[in-house]
């Protein structure tokens, strides 16, 4: 897959809803009704990052629930593009880049929204063919700020500003002109997902859901 087709495929992702929830799961029997809640609230696209050790079969989960789009963060290495593909994720989402991990992706297929914190990691991702990309981390990296920073001299590339993001600030990320949606993992608490409440969840989405430049559209 190229990087501009992968760049088509990403940004439509990212144009499904304002937020993306970036999910840890601890525990695969938790991935089927989390995916289920969050759907049900009105976010689709999940993104389930690899930095457990249930995370693959979390992916294998919900890779089966109905109107749910998930896909694979913390991408770092060949091996974990190819895990994810196997584990059925339909795209990558990954902190940085580098040549090996552009390649996998591209090889294996896997659409990739690949991570940018500077100008100069923005515009090597552009010259490679990647127009969408993550900006990560954003609070970090300087916020809204920084990213308002990059849109005019850099107009060609959106963004998903992710790292440090809740409903505090989502808002102020959406209103800024090359970004598509944020990512954040605030719509699914751990403790409510120990717990397992789907409702508390699934209600956390819906609010989310109605996020815009403007905060939540009432």
């Amino acid at each position: 897959m190229t990087p501009h087709a992968a760049s088509e495929i990403t940004e439509g992702l990212c144009r499904r809803a304002p937020v993306i929830p970036v999910l840890v799961i601890e525990d695969s029997r938790h991935a089927r009704p989390l995916a289920e809640a969050l759907v049900a609230g009105g976010l689709p696209v999940l993104e389930v990052t690899l930095r457990t050790p249930a995370a693959l079969e979390a992916i294998r989960e919900m890779a089966s629930v109905e109107g749910g789009i998930v896909g694979a963060g913390t991408l770092i290495t060949p091996d974990d593009v190819e895990a994810a593909q196997a584990a059925g994720a339909r795209f990558g989402v990954s902190p940085g880049a580098t040549p090996m991990l552009l390649d996998a992706a591209r090889a294996g297929g896997l659409p990739l929204l690949p991570g940018a914190a500077t100008a100069t990691e923005a515009m090597a991702l552009l010259e490679k063919g990647y127009r969408v990309q993550k900006f990560f981390p954003a609070e970090a990296a300087g916020g809204v700020a920084a990213l308002k920073a990059l849109a005019s001299p850099l107009p060609q590339i959106n963004f998903c500003p992710t790292g440090g993001i809740g409903p505090g600030n989502a808002g102020d990320y959406l209103a800024l002109p090359n970004t598509l949606c944020v990512g954040g993992s605030w719509v699914a608490p751990r403790a409510m997902v120990a717990a397992g409440d789907w409702a508390g969840i699934t209600a956390l989405a819906r609010e989310a859901a109605t996020l815009s430049g403007q905060g939540l559209r009432r």
